[in-house]
């Protein structure tokens, strides 16, 4: 990738909508090399997809919560069992693999705290081999942003 490149993606992370023409004339290239750079970032996976992002208030999503995870053994069979298990449920949004005291941590999107109760009883506490887990309540999102910061040189 050179810096054309990391402007393109500069450009599409804060809005992957905008056309082609308005990315060609941003980076000073013609409409077909745009689009054709464009094109390789997506044919290789540096473009994973594109996608609309919401406002959580806005469709009743008013709680998140970071669950971390203790799991009563650790082998490889028992991790792969609680990663299949945790992609099977929508309401997490994130799963991390830790270092340190947890083994996991997972971001619940949800309603309320009855119904973030509620998908623990049911949904975490049914997930075999959960030694412990611990709630941290968000307060406030100080920051939410979906786009990493890509130096362009």
């Amino acid at each position: 990738m050179d810096k054309l490149d990391l402007k393109i993606l500069n450009i599409l992370q804060r809005n992957s909508n905008i056309p082609v023409k308005e990315i060609a004339a941003q980076i000073g290239l013609s409409y077909s090399p745009t689009y054709e750079r464009i094109r390789v970032l997506e044919d290789t996976g540096v473009i994973k997809s594109r996608v609309v992002i919401l406002d959580p208030k806005k469709v009743g999503i008013k709680l998140f919560v970071y669950c971390n995870i203790t799991l009563k053994e650790q082998s490889i069979q028992f991790l792969k069992d609680f990663e299949k298990s945790v992609m099977q449920i929508p309401e997490i949004m994130e799963v991390s693999s830790l270092s340190g005291s947890y083994d996991y941590m997972i971001k619940v999107a949800t309603t309320d705290i009855e119904t973030y109760n509620d998908f623990v009883i049911t949904k975490i506490a049914s997930i075999p081999n959960i030694g412990q887990y611990h709630s941290n309540i968000v307060m406030s999102m100080v920051k939410d942003e979906t786009a990493y910061f890509i130096e362009e040189e």
